[in-house]
């Protein structure tokens, strides 16, 4: 009798072991998911924000490089025109930014850094632990006193 019931229990807890991995692997993929949305959602506000911004950094920009213009020739003076150059470089930063290819060509480059160069995105000390986290909360924690 105590034989079946054992035999019983293992297979109970068998199919409970095996509901737990195959839960834990469903959340896991749901937090994968969710973690890569609000990523893309980022990027595609910060894509938003760059076409918004060259709107009114080229409405600026077209207003600038008029005035500069006129103003160098009324006063015959080409020194006014040095002030666009730099303005210039902004602008196409911003036109790559919001239209162009930047963020593709800063993928490549942040893939290429993880392939060849992963030395340099080591932590400090090393990945925190478990138990490192466990040591620093119960060192700051006040709730608890352990030894």
């Amino acid at each position: 009798m105590g034989f079946l019931m054992s035999k019983s229990m293992d297979q109970s807890m068998k199919k409970q072991q095996e509901f737990m991995l195959l839960n834990g692997r469903l959340q896991l993929e749901r937090q994968i998911l969710m973690q890569n949305q609000m990523r893309e959602r980022q990027m595609a506000m910060q894509i938003a924000w760059s076409r918004e911004f060259l709107k009114y950094y080229g409405s600026f920009f077209g207003l600038a490089a008029f005035g500069l213009s006129v103003g160098a020739m009324k006063r015959k003076r080409p020194g006014f025109f040095v002030p666009i150059i730099p303005l210039s470089f902004i602008l196409a930063y911003q036109l790559d930014m919001a239209y162009g290819t930047l963020l593709q060509r800063m993928k490549s480059e942040a893939e290429d850094i993880m392939v060849t160069e992963h030395d340099r995105l080591e932590l400090p000390h090393g990945t925190p632990t478990f138990e490192a986290i466990e040591k620093a909360r119960r060192a700051q924690s006040t709730f608890f006193l352990e030894k």
